[in-house]
This record gives structure tokens, sequence and C-alpha cells, in this order.
């Protein structure tokens, strides 16, 4: 596995429920690089070029008018296989389903307002990162000082 970037969106119901703290540090916890974060309510437009998959479903009204609802926040992270990573972190999209232990488990009751989402492959989070962080800049490269002790960097980083 390599070194992946990917974007995790703290939803409106997060947000709304003061789950920001909580959630964000099961992702730091498991050793999960921060390379950006920023909080806004996300223009209409945003929103459904992110959701553009979804376009033909009949949920997609729905889903962009509750992800343009209230302030979210956008968080880039970095680490090895960090996608499969974090979508593991976040458990089933259905959180009555989700497995205790998971995000979704942990905190969450429904399908719709299910606190999180995470990229789900690497075009998607390729695509993704450049819609909610599109200026230079906005993501950092850095080195955590905890690097050697949360990968074996002789035999999983070389």
């Amino acid at each position: 596995m390599a070194m992946e970037r990917t974007l995790v969106l703290f939803k409106p119901d997060a947000v709304q429920r003061g789950l920001l703290g909580r959630i964000l540090t099961r992702f730091e916890d498991k050793g999960l690089k921060v390379i950006g974060l920023k909080m806004r309510q996300f223009e209409r437009g945003l929103l459904e070029q992110h959701y553009a998959v979804h376009r033909e479903r009949p949920f997609y009204p729905n889903l962009v008018a509750y992800m343009g609802s209230g302030p979210v926040v956008a968080l880039a992270l970095e680490g090895k296989g960090a996608i499969e990573v974090v979508r593991k972190l976040m458990g089933k999209t259905n959180s009555a389903q989700a497995e205790p232990g998971t995000i979704r488990g942990d905190f969450g009751m429904s399908f719709s307002n299910n606190l999180v989402h995470g990229s789900d492959s690497p075009e998607a989070a390729a695509r993704e990162l450049a819609l909610f962080f599109p200026a230079p800049g906005e993501l950092v490269t850095w080195t955590p000082a905890n690097l050697g002790w949360v990968y074996s960097v002789k035999e999983e980083l070389s």
C-alpha cells in the first residue's frame, strides 16, 4: 500500500452535534496525518459537482440540500492506504447497521444523516480534494515527529 491522500467531509449533523473533535481524534489516533482543514457552508454548485455521480438518483436533491444546510468541515488526510483506512473507520453508510467501534456505529442512527463522507477510490480522492482544496498551498506537506512510531519506516515506507 502506498501513501495516499483522501478527503473526509464532516457533514452538517456532525457539526451540529458537536462531534468534530471526537471524530477528528479517531483519524489522528489511527496515525493519519492532517494535511488540510477548512470549515464553511459550501456553495450549492460545489456540492452538486461533488455529488454529481448521484445526479440521477432520487435522493440527490435532498442530499445536496442537506449538505448545504449548515457548516461542513473538509478534511484532507494522508497515510499509507488512507482511503481504505478512513472507510473502515467510518463504517457502513447506514449508521444503524454500522459496527460498534466505527464512527457511524458509535455516533449515528441514520442512513441519510451519517456524519461523514470519505473518498471511495484514488480517482475520487484526487477529484474531491481538487474541488474542496483548489488553491495552491491549501494542502500542506510535512513530516510528523512521530512518523517512526506510526510506521516501521524501514519496512513500510521505503
